[in-house]
């Protein structure tokens, strides 16, 4: 079975995310393909990351905090 890039670098994320506690919103941004999410498939996948537990910062290591309480956009 094939599997896109956008998938495998979202598996990617998820296990270095899980294994180290942390992401940064850059890391999460330079690992996914230009172009491969939509707004709420993205929101999605920064509120899956967190229910796995996952911290994500910003660039100042500042844990980003709100992202679970925002309604996912309409595409």
């Amino acid at each position: 079975m094939k599997t896109s890039r956008s998938h495998r670098a979202r598996k990617e994320l998820f296990q270095r995310g899980i294994r180290q506690g942390t992401l940064t919103v850059q890391e999460i941004e330079r690992a996914l393909p230009a172009g491969s999410l939509t707004d709420s498939e993205r929101w999605l996948l920064y509120y899956s990351l967190r229910a796995s537990g996952v911290e994500i910062r910003d660039a100042d290591g500042t844990q980003v905090s709100g992202l679970e309480l925002r309604t996912p956009p309409l595409d």
